[in-house]
This record gives C-alpha cells, structure tokens and sequence, in this order.
C-alpha cells in the first residue's frame, strides 16, 4: 500500500537494458535490523514522494539506499530519508534499482563492484533524466535536481555525477558514506555541489571513501565533507548518541547556503 501523496513509477520504458534475459524473482524481507530490505531487483522503479503544495521548495532529491548492489535497505537508507525531505518541501524519488541475484549469505567475497553495480549505476543516470522530463508535472524545478546515496547508493550517486554527459549530471550529489568502490573513474574540474559524510570508524570503506574526497579536491573540486568521530558504517537515519546523528540536518543547512530550500526567487 503506496501512502497518500506516494506514486510508484517505471524508470525505464519498457524492460531494463542489460537484464532483460534476468529470470530472479524480487524478495522483500521485513523486520530485518535494517527494518525491510529488498533482494533480486529486476524492474528499477521511482517512488514519488511529493511535498504539499504549500510547502514545496522546487528542489527534488533522488534517494539511492545501500546494500552492496547484493540486497537494498530501502527502510533505513531510503523510505525515511524521503519523508523527511518531503516534510521539509523537498520532493524525494526513492530509487529501487537493479541489482543481481543474491546467492548465498552475506556479502560475496572479491566482489567486483563496478560489475555487480553497473546496472544501478545505469538507473541512477536513467532516473535523473525521468525526474526532469517530469520536473514540471512534480512541482521542482530542472535545474534544482539532486541525488543522494547510501554506501553503495552512494556509488550509484556518483556514477550519476561522473558520467561524461556533463548536461545529465545532478545539480547536486550527496554521496553518505559511499563513493566510487571499484576502478577511480577520471575526475572532471568542475563537477556540481557535492556534500559527504561519513565516519573515522567506519571500518568497512573507510579508506575508499577518504581517497575519493582526496581525489575530488586534486581535480579542483570543493565538496562539503562532514566526518564524524563515531558513527560506524551505515548510520543512516539511526540515532546513536554520536555528532553523527545530525548529518541529515547539517545536509540541509548545506542546501540552505544554495538556496535550494525555498522556491526560486524567494
């Protein structure tokens, strides 16, 4: 049941290129520590998450959840990061994309993200070009379209930043502990507003997170990072006694500064 306000859409007319020969069966497990998790994902779909009018900023955000590119915690990287933007005015698509079959438990080991994770990669590029074909119908603005992801969401973030279609990239990209896991694509100069976050103890992907900061300033970028003391990998909207606790708010007083939280010209 889609909550008022709420629209599920395809993100693709028609089948996925690249999986349409995928046989796998999508699977939801609910009450997981992560709340509702989501494996198999073979049709990416956008679920619309629109302000009221009368709060409407005209910035709409793309919400990409983690899980590896195995499984997606579309619970606590994606459902309540989109209702607290809509709350805010800010209109949040939570993107389901693909991801291959899991097999076996846990994360598989040697995982070769930039193959297990192409495919959401290609969706993310995908939903920002549906998101402003349907700007005006959704109550943003086409030049007001930001994405943010979670771990491997945060991959998909980036891939959707890095693409070499400079006119398709996001307007801005917040990549939440996550970043480029696989091969470090080309930096360009001037890519758009990027905010990042993430924990000293995050003993999972720490270390590929810090690099591509490192690599985003060398190319002469200036993104916005927030690391925190504590926090681990994955806090998400968890609270957990730590400074971590309040990235989501210190991301919107980012946008803030851009203007990007109340209407244009306001």
């Amino acid at each position: 049941q889609v909550p008022r306000r709420l629209r599920r859409i395809a993100n693709w007319p028609g089948v996925a290129p690249g999986s349409e020969k995928w046989t796998q069966t999508e699977k939801t497990v609910d009450n997981t520590p992560l709340g509702k998790v989501v494996f198999n994902v073979v049709t990416p779909t956008l679920t619309l998450y629109l302000p009221k009018k009368s709060k409407a900023t005209g910035t709409g955000i793309i919400v990409a959840p983690g899980g590896s590119c195995v499984a997606l915690a579309i619970d606590h990287e994606g459902t309540g990061v989109a209702r607290w933007l809509q709350e805010r005015g800010i209109a949040a698509f939570l993107l389901k994309y693909r991801i291959p079959e899991k097999k076996g438990e846990g994360i598989p080991q040697g995982i070769n993200f930039d193959e297990v994770c192409k495919y959401g990669v290609a969706d993310g590029i995908q939903a920002v070009k549906v998101v402003r074909q349907h700007a005006a119908e959704w109550g943003i603005s086409a030049d007001r379209v930001g994405f943010m992801g979670f771990s491997a969401g945060a991959m998909v973030a980036s891939g959707a930043l890095l693409q070499s279609d400079a006119a398709a990239r996001p307007n801005f990209v917040a990549p939440i502990y996550g970043g480029p896991f696989g091969v470090m694509p080309k930096i360009p100069s001037d890519l758009p507003p990027i905010f990042m976050a993430w924990a000293q103890d995050d003993g999972l992907v720490r270390e590929p997170i810090a690099k591509f900061y490192d690599v985003l300033t060398a190319a002469g970028n200036k993104p916005e990072a927030h690391i925190y003391r504590a926090g681990e990998h994955g806090f998400g909207m968890k609270k957990q006694g730590t400074t971590s606790d309040h990235w989501m708010e210190e991301f919107y007083w980012w946008l803030e500064s851009q203007g990007l939280t109340k209407p244009a010209g306001k």
